[in-house]
């Protein structure tokens, strides 16, 4: 077992392309996606008016609209005409059209209504408008309710007639409803468990290149299953083990994402979270031959692997098939596991489902990696003693 962790380590660390995968991109993704994420929360989406009904009460919803955080009205436009080749341009991401009828059916005591229109190109410009006029609209109906009251009630009374049973919105374990904190968090297990992928494929096919399509090279120490797959996952999971560190430690600090967790909690959980991506990898580059497959491989699988976390898409919402297809990766305990521990604060035995997870992954696919590197090996060996018998006999 030392004897391959000491030439797997040699060879992984002489190798330029696989530090670059298992060093540089885990140093650099985490801080380049915080950076880009950094304003958290997007403010001020330019929205274009037109205001057909030209009132008092139009132009008071105009300012108010204006006046909140999430958008700016840019300009205004004479018919929805010219609105549209502004939303087609780019210009603007949204038009707000108040219709001619707007004052008038409100003094009638009459429902109105207020078009808003969006380019859902990114969802986020499309919830800034619809928050914006929603509140908007919410705050003008309290106002003109009291109006239609009449004027004899108190303040006391006008304020209970503006809002009967009072609410506190709280957005929990994101205040802000940053989009950082939202998804920073399942970047980070991803890109551990995808460029630990790239590592592990890029030296297998490394291996197979120098050694004629044979997945184990013909050095002292390759002669058992178990040590090869112990004395390659002894030189991926403790460097994974200080990126994962320097992840929860560094990052999150510069960035000022949440850290509630206990760090030994973190420790215990990113552990089998390691040993399950890297015997799943060893897994994998059995069908590795050649460095670039590696690439072609595994590099696909990040998106999809997002999306079946059931972090960007509820889990209770996806279909059966693909969560059950989901708990086949590592990703999709660690990203949920992660979350809890680092944004909720969850303890030990609040994850204890991931983690135990995360542990009957570790030992399958460590079993069944020794069951392929076993097959590997004995393949090798076969034809390493067929070789010979024939140079004696031509010799």
């Amino acid at each position: 077992m030392i004897r391959v962790w000491w030439n797997e380590l040699k060879e992984t660390f002489s190798d330029i392309g696989i530090l670059l995968f298992i060093i540089v991109v885990p140093l650099g993704y985490p801080v380049l996606y915080s950076y880009v994420y950094g304003p958290e929360v997007a403010r001020d989406v330019p929205v274009v008016v037109v205001d057909d009904s030209n009132s008092s009460l139009s132009r008071e919803f105009v300012r108010k609209v204006d006046a909140s955080p999430d958008v700016r009205i840019c300009s205004h436009c004479a018919n929805m005409e010219e609105a549209k080749e502004l939303l087609k341009s780019q210009e603007v991401y949204g038009v707000v059209h108040i219709p001619s009828s707007f004052s008038k059916d409100i003094m009638m005591g009459r429902q109105t209504k207020i078009g808003v229109y969006s380019d859902v190109c990114s969802m986020i410009y499309y919830k800034n408008l619809m928050l914006a006029c929603s509140k908007v609209s919410i705050q003008m109906n309290k106002g003109i309710k009291v109006e239609k009251l009449g004027s004899a009630m108190s303040d006391r009374q006008q304020e209970i007639a503006k809002e009967p049973i009072a609410y506190q919105h709280v957005q929990l374990y994101n205040p802000q409803g940053g989009f950082s904190q939202f998804m920073i968090p399942p970047i980070m297990m991803l890109v551990i468990q995808m460029t630990l992928f790239l590592g592990i494929g890029m030296e297998m096919g490394r291996i197979r290149e120098r050694n004629r399509g044979y997945a184990v090279p013909n050095v002292p120490g390759y002669t058992n299953s178990f040590n090869v797959v112990m004395g390659r996952m002894m030189v991926f999971v403790p460097v994974y083990l200080l990126m994962a560190l320097y992840m929860y430690t560094c990052v999150t600090w510069w960035f000022t994402l949440p850290q509630l967790g206990h760090y030994w909690t973190f420790i215990a959980f990113i552990i089998p979270y390691l040993t399950a991506c890297a015997s799943l990898g060893i897994l994998l580059s059995s069908l590795v031959y050649r460095r670039e497959d590696s690439i072609l491989l595994f590099i696909f699988m990040s998106i999809p692997l997002l999306f079946l976390s059931g972090v960007s898409w509820p889990g209770s919402n996806m279909p059966v098939v693909w969560k059950y297809v989901s708990y086949l990766f590592p990703s999709t305990f660690g990203t949920n596991a992660y979350i809890r521990i680092n944004s909720m604060g969850a303890s030990f035995h609040d994850v204890r489902h991931e983690l135990v997870g995360l542990i009957v992954q570790s030992v399958v696919y460590f079993i069944l990696s020794c069951v392929v590197v076993g097959w590997q090996v004995h393949r090798a060996s076969s034809s390493a003693v067929w070789r010979k018998g024939g140079a004696g006999q031509e010799s």
